[in-house]
């Protein structure tokens, strides 16, 4: 079901009333951010939250309705109270373009600023609706870049979670750079500092861990930084994706370094491993069809067919392009490659990709555009990943038991990368240290063919330590199965999640007890 601002919304199966006057189940009201890696885990984890009977509304514009609406319909049919609603954005008071959020490509930069005023903006709204469709708000999750919902949810008397679509191993290392003032007499943004705070030595850079929002030379976004880090501490709690068997140090210490609840539900991507949504999962139309890509792949060899993506909003310049994908070629490998917004480059590089395609037909598949992911990294074939690092994409490889070729573009994908390598042992880094995107400063860094190679022979090769890689990759995967299933650990906190707040209960739960 999907409503529009000011219509009536019919009430799904479960979600009506009982005869008291009031519902019996938890109502979580979902704010996301749109872009792709916090977008398609805080639908999974409102999914996961409905299979335990709770309610779920989905809130936002008309862009993030658009994008969620086929999987929210597909849960619908399948029984689950989840509804939809959707409320546009005042382009006009934001200072923002028409439709600038219309579409699959990232918000341009010039305008994220804008955007986000918009986001707050549906404050308002969003209450009205919630006030006058029953059943009535338990709990509010919101994404940590909006912290607007703080006055959300003390509006309408409910508690508020944060979500947060990343390891807790990367929130307490930012977490302790910024408590400890890590930063402080450090002029050179590639300078390394030791993460305070930690049993264990993690070396980092301010160009690779700069805190949210932070960096930025422009006073607002400080100024939202800040915000945002008010909102953080006011929570009544955290919703992670990710999974306490795989960092149960991190999850203990960034509970207790923030002093509330933190519930680990992932990886929530598990709500789709039985399901036909396997292949959709994304979020995106995808640029080759699922059962032609699960044809491909049922002709090759098991773990033989390394797959490559550098997610949503990463692209590689024509160079780096030439250069992956020979070093992807000389690895000898069979290959699934999404080329993101292949079209868009410069004749050169698409002759390139037209050429390279054309030689390794049948052996190896380029993708133009989106991939099924989840449906590739589930697929026995499937031996290794070359990732961006994000956190989606690393606890995806991590589920389906895949050793990982790191290629971290920005923020908090170099933690990330920290996680796959130092600390769980299942990757293996390409050497990038800087920004690729969103540098501050215009710099030219390209990975050559050699590098990604070795980067990928060493992954996909023989050799003990890279079976002692896979055999830690196989181990975490079914660590990951047990963690979702019932007596694991994220099954459990769905279900604490779930009876924590359920009316009466909610307003009264000790939410922020560690």
């Amino acid at each position: 079901m999907t409503t529009r601002q000011g219509q009536s919304a019919p009430l799904g199966r479960g979600d009506a009333e009982d005869d008291a006057g009031g519902s019996k189940a938890a109502h979580f009201v979902f704010v996301p951010l749109r872009e792709q890696g916090h977008l398609i885990p805080a639908v999974d984890t409102a999914l996961l939250l409905a299979t335990h009977g709770a309610v779920c509304t989905i809130v936002g514009p008309p862009s993030t309705a658009a994008r969620v609406r086929p999987t929210v319909d597909s849960a619908r049919r399948s029984g689950l109270q989840v509804r939809l609603a959707e409320f546009p954005l005042d382009y006009a008071t934001a200072g923002l373009p028409e439709g600038v959020d219309d579409g699959d490509d990232i918000i341009p930069p010039m305008h994220m600023w804008n955007y986000y005023r918009a986001m707050a903006l549906l404050r308002e709204p969003i209450e009205s609706y919630l006030r006058a469709h029953a059943p009535f708000p338990t709990c509010v999750v919101s994404d940590f870049v909006h912290p607007w919902t703080t006055e959300l949810a003390a509006n309408l008397g409910v508690p508020r979670l944060s979500f947060f679509s990343m390891c807790t191993f990367g929130l307490l290392c930012q977490h302790n750079l910024e408590r400890f003032h890590a930063w402080d007499g450090v002029e050179d943004p590639n300078e390394p500092v030791v993460v305070p705070g930690l049993e264990r030595r993690f070396v980092v850079t301010r160009a690779q861990a700069p805190g949210f929002f932070r960096g930025i030379p422009i006073p607002c976004w400080e100024e939202f930084a800040d915000y945002v880090e008010r909102a953080r501490a006011e929570a009544d709690g955290v919703i992670v994706n990710t999974f306490e068997e795989m960092e149960p140090e991190f999850v203990a210490g960034y509970a207790a370094a923030r002093k509330m609840k933190v519930w680990t539900v992932g990886p929530v991507s598990t709500y789709h491993q039985s399901r036909t949504t396997l292949a959709s999962r994304g979020l995106r139309t995808s640029a080759i069809d699922p059962d032609e890509c699960r044809r491909w792949l049922d002709g090759k060899p098991p773990g033989s067919v390394v797959y490559v993506s550098f997610g949503s909003i990463s692209q590689a310049d024509a160079k780096q392009v030439v250069e992956l994908g020979l070093g992807l070629e000389a690895s000898g490998h069979p290959f699934v490659w999404a080329v993101r917004n292949a079209d868009a480059y410069d004749e050169a590089a698409r002759g390139f990709l037209r050429e390279l395609d054309a030689r390794v037909a049948g052996r190896s598949l380029l993708v133009r555009g989106w991939a099924p992911q989840l449906l590739v990294l589930s697929h026995d074939a499937v031996g290794g990943f070359v990732t961006h690092c994000g956190w989606n994409s690393t606890l995806e490889a991590v589920a389906a038991g895949l050793p990982v070729v790191t290629w971290p573009h920005f923020t908090d994908q170099f933690l990330n990368e920290k996680m796959a390598v130092e600390v769980l042992g299942i990757g293996v880094s390409v050497g990038v240290t800087e920004p690729l995107t969103y540098q501050p400063v215009a710099k030219e860094i390209v990975v050559g063919r050699e590098v990604v190679e070795a980067a990928v022979r060493s992954v996909m090769g023989g050799g003990e330590e890279a079976e002692r890689r896979r055999r830690r990759a196989r181990a975490l995967a079914a660590k990951a199965r047990a963690a979702a299933q019932p007596g694991g650990s994220s099954h459990a906190n769905l279900l604490d999640l779930v009876k924590r707040f359920q009316p009466g209960a909610a307003r009264g739960a000790a939410a922020s007890e560690v």
